[in-house]
């Protein structure tokens, strides 16, 4: 490989020919600001925030898409270019919404961050403004184009997911993000996976803040208020409050969530386990009955509503069960209910999820086992955060707590949800006990970890050759269902999640600025930690939860998939129309 010298502010650097400015920066420990540039996505030089001196070039030049040349000397912030990105932020900050106070994206904010540093005038161009209609029309996500810069990592993140249902529309100063035909986005294929709200490097994308309903519950007498947690939640929830990525704070959260006065903390990872039973059930009963092949996850909503809309002929593959969130909520309202004896009508569940599809699902039909939604409102990580933050609770200084009973245990298996392959892992882990009539001790399925958007492997369970596929983000959810269509494909099962990484990943996590994303791999910094507490948990296998054991002893009598377990735990899907 050809290697080029070059000096950024006369540290001297050596970098592979082809590299551009803003690469051999970092090479060389300096950080050059960026608006619009996404590493691999979204390399389109339009913001101009990143622009430089450099030798042998006319003028500034932006770093993000400039490449060096042999023996180039690059000033990253001398006085010309520091007074030239001061104008760009002042020039953006004549039509952008200047709310700040009000804004859910303050003090997190990149444009925010960038006008502080270079000591901006906001009022320094004054003239014509556009004035934006708030989209609020989906249930996942507010679109407010007031404050949106034009920066496209929206767009750049939307295609990747291969929905593309937002771009650029008109031109000059009406130039504006929107949906074709400025449709809502409501009205178009969205799939709710909120990848867009954690690229916006402002608020002109967040998700629809839910707090308020859960804030009404917890004050309402009548009502008996219980939370579950997801499984990656764990994982993130720290970064709300500026600790390491990757901190495990289970036992911070739980005991955040019962000083925010929630009459019981349960865990998702129970609904997991849960999962696990009643998906291993059908996938055998496929196989044993030439049941349509593959089957197909149902734990991502994003991935139900991709499947819905773009391969809705395919929807027999799609396994009929709920997702983990949905089985904890109608069990909560169904076998809990029953034992404390509360009517389910007096029970709010609220869930903390790290996806913003969560918030379509709940509304779903076929998502009522007692009759009333299985969950009635689904936040965010990050609006978990900011319940905290308004509370007055010290998160970190909070002691360690554990979930409460019966619906507050989970396996290892259950906790590995929360990464791409951790579902295929933990269906493997209780298919091989099942196939073979005793208890494994090789649970680790190596080859199904991981981050790749696709990964495939085969498997020997008791004589029995399973192949499985996992995918990860829309694209690769494409790739399988395109290759499951042309019959080129043999698995026997498959887990597709929405989110690229999985949950850990999903579009309802702590916002990183777009430096962080591009330098730390948050989707394996996160998933270390499932990882680790799944190694140290002394249960891992989802069918030796005890809870789980318990249920179907004292409720589902019928066994895995009987008749009462069916109500209560499966759904079913619609095809969807692309426009309304």
């Amino acid at each position: 490989m050809e290697m080029l010298n070059v000096k950024v502010n006369g540290i001297a650097v050596s970098v592979p020919k082809g590299s551009t400015i803003l690469e051999a920066a970092r090479v060389a420990g300096v950080e050059i600001p960026t608006l619009c540039y996404m590493k691999e996505k979204n390399e389109i030089g339009a913001c101009r925030i990143c622009v430089v001196e450099a030798t042998g070039a006319r003028g500034l030049v932006t770093a993000c898409v400039y490449p060096v040349t042999e023996g180039m000397e690059i000033s990253t912030n001398t006085a010309k270019v520091r007074e030239a990105r001061k104008t760009t932020l002042e020039l953006i900050l004549s039509t952008h919404d200047k709310k700040c106070l009000s804004c859910s994206r303050s003090t997190n904010c990149e444009l925010q961050k960038l006008c502080r540093d270079y000591g901006v005038d906001e009022n320094a161009f004054e003239g014509f403004k556009p004035k934006y209609e708030i989209d609020d029309s989906a249930p996942h996500l507010v679109r407010d184009n007031n404050k949106c810069i034009l920066c496209r990592r929206c767009v750049a993140v939307c295609q990747e997911q291969y929905v593309s249902v937002i771009g650029a529309n008109d031109r000059g100063i009406d130039t504006n993000i929107g949906s074709p035909f400025n449709a809502k986005l409501n009205d178009v294929p969205c799939i709710s996976c909120g990848q867009c709200t954690v690229v916006c490097p402002t608020g002109a994308l967040v998700e629809k803040d839910d707090t308020d309903k859960v804030w009404a519950a917890l004050a309402d007498p009548t009502k008996h208020v219980v939370v579950q947690t997801a499984p990656a939640i764990r994982a993130t929830l720290g970064e709300c409050f500026d600790m390491p990525i990757g901190t495990n704070v289970e036992g911070k959260m739980v005991a955040a969530l019962r000083r925010l006065g929630f009459d019981k903390v349960f865990d998702t990872d129970f609904g997991a386990d849960l999962t696990i039973v009643e998906e291993a059930n059908e996938l055998v009963e496929r196989v044993k009955n030439n049941g349509t092949l593959p089957m197909i996850t149902s734990c991502s909503p994003g991935w139900i509503k991709f499947a819905e809309y773009y391969y809705p002929e395919m929807l027999g593959h799609l396994s009929s069960c709920k997702s983990p969130q949905q089985m904890t909520g109608a069990v909560i309202k169904t076998y809990y209910a029953e034992k404390m004896g509360i009517d389910p009508k007096d029970i709010v569940v609220v869930s903390v999820m790290p996806c913003t599809a969560k918030k379509f699902e709940i509304g779903r039909a076929d998502e009522s086992a007692a009759g009333v939604p299985d969950v009635d409102v689904a936040i965010t990580t990050r609006e978990l955060g900011r319940m905290i933050d308004r509370a007055g609770i010290k998160f970190a200084n909070l002691p360690d707590e554990q979930f409460d009973s019966p619906l507050g245990e989970g396996t290892g298996a259950a906790v590995i949800f929360g990464a791409t392959g951790g579902v295929m892992e933990a269906a493997l882990r209780t298919a091989n006990d099942w196939l073979t009539g005793k208890s494994n001790d090789n649970i680790v399925f190596e080859e199904v970890r991981g981050t790749m958007g696709l990964k495939e492997a085969s498997y020997d369970l008791a004589g029995l050759k399973v192949k499985v596929a996992v995918a990860s983000g829309a694209a690769a959810a494409k790739t399988v269902m395109d290759r499951i269509k042309s019959g080129k494909a043999d698995w026997t099962f498959v887990e597709i999640m929405g989110c690229p990484g999985g949950c850990v990943n999903g579009g309802g996590q702590p916002i990183q600025p777009q430096y962080v994303r591009d330098t730390v791999d948050l989707k394996a910094e996160r998933a270390k930690a499932l990882y680790a507490q799944d190694e140290a948990t002394v249960l891992r296998k989802s069918h030796e939860n005890p809870a789980v054991k318990k249920i179907y002893e004292e409720y589902y009598t019928d066994g895995f998939g009987g008749h009462k377990a069916h109500h209560d735990l499966h759904t079913s899907y619609v095809a969807r129309k692309k426009y309304n």
